[in-house]
């Protein structure tokens, strides 16, 4: 009765065994498939990194060809690079930023940003400094030439001196900003209704147009530009009366007619200044005006107009 007994024991015993093999045998898949996707995701994450790695080594090499490249062209022009200090302390402070994105960030797309501003600075230091090369070879010739001038008529002193100090205005000029294209003229009305007119009575106000030079030798900023006019009779055309109405020229105070303050940058401005005529008493006086435009301590053009 007992060996009787026993058989559905085994049978129970048995689907149990294969109970816990089919779990085995889950376990073990999901396993693999747990390996196989920790496998794959590293694989995927390393070839990231690794891209990323090379496209930082190529922007690096990128940044570093274009300091050595700006470095070498500072050694070509030799003490000539120092009248360009500011500009190269600012290339250099960009640089030192980029390397910073390049060791602490991978936001690469805002470091080519920056190497593309870097790389137009650097282009436009480059014309800068093939300017200043320029205008310094034409003086060292200019120079050489009243020198040997000086040794074969050395009985000419007085003629050579006067030559000397022409070419120290010379240089003096080369960094003053000019003024040309200068135009006056009597208006009616503004605006729209603004109507050009040469009749003397009829002037409400002059206006003065004229275009500020490109000088790459003159430092960038504000400029205070100030327009003078003469009537017929020498009287000024001023704005008003005082000191507020008033610049200071080779030590002298002179009244202005209008003024404006403009960001020089070192490229070509045009420019359109007024003088209103206030007085309702008297008309404006008919013959030959002229205009003087300053900045800087200089009188930097002049033109005339005539009402009639």
């Amino acid at each position: 009765m007992e060996n009787v007994s026993s058989y559905p024991n085994n049978g129970e015993k048995k689907r149990k065994n294969g109970f816990i093999i089919i779990i085995i045998a889950v376990l073990i898949a999901a396993l693999a498939l747990l390996a196989w996707l920790y496998l794959s995701t590293r694989s995927r994450l390393g070839n990231m990194l690794e891209e990323k790695e090379l496209q930082r080594v190529e922007l690096q090499h990128e940044l570093d060809s274009l300091i050595s490249e700006h470095n070498n062209i500072k050694l070509e022009y030799g003490s000539l690079s120092d009248s360009l200090a500011g500009k190269d302390s600012i290339i250099q402070a960009n640089a030192i930023e980029i390397r910073k994105l390049l060791d602490t960030q991978y936001e690469f797309y805002k470091v080519k940003k920056k190497l593309d501003k870097l790389r137009s600075i650097s282009q436009g230091y480059l014309r800068q400094m093939d300017s200043l090369y320029t205008v310094n070879r034409e003086l060292r010739e200019e120079n050489e030439q009243i020198r040997s001038s000086y040794q074969k008529e050395q009985q000419r002193s007085t003629s050579l001196q006067k030559d000397k100090e022409a070419l120290t205005e010379k240089v003096s000029s080369a960094a003053v900003m000019k003024a040309y294209k200068i135009t006056g003229q009597g208006v009616r009305g503004s605006g729209d209704k603004e109507r050009v007119t040469d009749k003397a009575k009829r002037v409400e106000k002059i206006k003065v147009c004229f275009t500020l030079s490109e000088n790459p030798l003159l430092s960038a900023g504000r400029k205070d530009v100030y327009v003078r006019i003469a009537r017929p009779d020498k009287t000024i055309l001023a704005r008003g009366k005082g000191d507020d109405y008033s610049f200071s020229y080779k030590g002298e105070i002179l009244q202005y007619s209008a003024k404006e303050t403009v960001n020089y940058q070192n490229v070509s401005i045009d420019l359109c200044l007024y003088w209103i005529n206030r007085s309702t008493k008297e008309d404006m006086p008919a013959g030959m005006y002229v205009v003087s435009v300053y900045s800087d301590d200089y009188e930097i053009g002049q033109s005339t107009f005539e009402l009639k």
